[in-house]
């Protein structure tokens, strides 16, 4: 049976488990005492508590109703694959929906390339739902407009690292863009958490400290471009998060983004800082991912 074959047999058959958690917590802790034997250097940190946040195991029974195509377009190498495994579509007037749901094939652990292509799909299918039911809600109440876009992009893809990004858009009377990124060591078979890169929990404070000042600069350097920061009237960008979004360049650089209205006005859109490796190098663990 070819990978894309199985992915559509699990998509059609497997229903999504009740108890997540503990199906989260025994894919983490498995997946930990395999990556301590392969590789020592991180076995302290090879996946932090933001991967049982991140990984949500789950598949669906997608009915006709829906489930309208399953395309299969192939954008990496042969033998790691990103793949669209469905598209779920709207097309009524003022509601308007476009759900692509990414899978991954070829990673060698196959626990890890399972968890996060069940993320992917129970993700798509929680949010289809919701817009079916808000839509029904709507036309009980006379109409409306509503609005979904939905989708992935390969940010990088080299000979170790590959980083998926995923995009939600939705439109009512304006719209919000929310994104989520999964960076995976494609050698080690290792989910990569912002934590796992470092020594210890004093890159947060060094940078917040590189992005608040970049912020600044900006500001100065351009009257357009604006920021949420700190001052006698608002409160405004503070800290990342130990589960911040995150990717990892294809030259190495990690890049911190914030969704729209994060820390910006809606008008400056999804902004994302790339940190110098030179502001982080001491704290890293090794240079593996990051240089």
């Amino acid at each position: 049976m070819s990978q894309m074959d199985k992915l559509k047999k699990d998509y059609e058959n497997t229903e999504i488990p009740h108890e997540l958690d503990e199906v989260v917590r025994a894919t983490i802790r498995k997946a930990e005492m395999e990556q301590r034997k392969k590789r020592p250097v991180f076995r302290n940190s090879i996946i932090g508590f933001a991967a049982a946040a991140a990984i949500f195991i789950g598949s669906i029974n997608v009915s006709p109703a829906f489930a309208n195509t399953m395309v299969n377009v192939p954008i990496l190498g042969s033998l790691v694959e990103v793949l669209t495994i469905q598209q779920m579509k709207v097309n009524e007037g003022t509601y308007q929906a476009d759900v692509s749901t990414p899978g991954i094939t070829g990673l060698e652990d196959e626990n890890l390339q399972a968890a996060l292509n069940e993320k992917y799909i129970a993700e798509n299918k929680e949010l289809f739902e919701q817009f079916e039911s808000e839509i029904a809600e709507l036309k009980k109440a006379g109409g409306g407009h509503l609005g979904v876009d939905a989708g992935f992009e390969v940010l990088t893809d080299n000979d170790r690292i590959l980083s998926i990004m995923r995009y939600q858009v939705n439109t009512v009377a304006s719209s919000s863009t929310t994104m989520k990124y999964d960076t995976i060591d494609k050698v080690d078979n290792v989910l990569i958490t912002l934590p796992s890169l470092f020594k210890d929990e004093s890159y947060i404070e060094v940078i917040n400290a590189y992005i608040e000042n970049e912020m600044e600069r900006q500001m100065a350097e351009d009257e357009m471009i604006s920021y949420f920061i700190n001052d006698e009237y608002t409160e405004g960008f503070t800290s990342i998060r130990p589960d911040q979004n995150f990717y990892i360049t294809n030259d190495q650089k990690l890049v911190i983004s914030f969704d729209k209205y994060d820390v910006a006005p809606g008008y400056m859109g999804v902004v994302t800082f790339e940190i110098p490796t030179e502001v982080v190098e001491d704290l890293l663990v090794s240079d593996v991912y990051i240089r």
